[in-house]
């Protein structure tokens, strides 16, 4: 393992959900060759010393061997995990904390790193085959190409199928975003998204000859066409924001019900 090279963070505060987040962070780290740091923010003493030796049990019964490092900080969790998410490679949460309320889907924390993180934020949902494809979804905003890249990455290290999900209704993608009329030809604008879905996607084939790419165009809105997708999936990768979001906004219209909803883990890029 190189020194100095960016880790994968993990956040450990005792509960269930952040051990399999530890899990799932473990064995990426494994993957990518790449340092695990748990991290529990919070009072130091019993309790945090507690909770990172059993998140470390459970890393190293994930991936043997991995490099695990532990640290105890005090302050705001969500804002010392976005400082902490300038110098990694990723950052993995649990969708719920010990601090959540029952009716919350997606805790505070998680949240907002996925809204502000400075790189890419796992949002560990559910339970998936390591055999299953990952999912990525595909827009034509500048945060989609990141996302794409992303997705591409992990099914190479996997060795599993990207399913290129790209959804459209009365919007077609192009370079921009266009109405359609209500006459419009439906059979021949589906046939002009495959044919530009297949020209976005003819430039990642070259840099990742060995991922098995799969096109997938929908009829559909995103969310309801990504989550159909992911209930088959291992993980789900989108953009922070699409193209039709305003750069105010923390998160987009489709990575954050994603968070809320999604089967299987979701990966928000910037």
């Amino acid at each position: 393992m190189v020194h100095g090279q960016k880790p994968v963070i993990a956040g450990v505060d005792g509960s269930s959900s952040a051990l399999g987040a530890v899990r799932w962070a473990a064995r990426e780290a494994a993957l990518r060759k790449r340092p695990l740091r748990l991290v529990h923010v919070g009072n130091a003493g019993e309790d945090a010393s507690r909770r990172l030796s059993e998140a470390g049990e459970q890393a190293l019964a994930s991936a043997p061997g991995v490099d695990v490092r532990s640290a105890v900080c005090a302050g705001a969790a969500a804002e010392h995990l976005i400082t902490e998410s300038e110098t990694a490679s990723m950052v993995v949460l649990g969708s719920h904390g010990l601090g959540g309320f029952p009716g919350m889907l997606v805790g505070s924390v998680a949240g907002a790193l996925a809204a502000h993180g400075r790189c890419p934020v796992v949002v560990v949902r559910g339970t998936a085959p390591q055999d299953a494809p990952v999912v990525a979804g595909i827009d034509a905003s500048p945060s989609g190409d990141a996302a794409l890249a992303f997705a591409l990455e992990e099914a190479n290290l996997r060795r599993v199928p990207v399913l290129a999900v790209h959804t459209w209704t009365d919007m077609t993608m192009g370079e921009t975003w266009s109405v359609l009329p209500i006459d419009a030809d439906y059979e021949g604008v589906a046939e002009d998204e495959r044919r530009l879905l297949a020209e976005r996607l003819a430039g990642w084939r070259e840099k990742y000859p060995d991922v098995d790419v799969r096109p997938v165009v929908l009829r559909d809105r995103p969310v309801r066409g990504l989550l159909d997708a992911g209930r088959d999936a291992q993980l789900i990768v989108v953009g922070s924001r699409g193209r039709g979001d305003f750069g105010a906004v923390g998160l987009g219209s489709t990575s954050q019900p994603l968070l809320h909803h999604s089967p299987c883990p979701v990966a928000v890029v910037r």
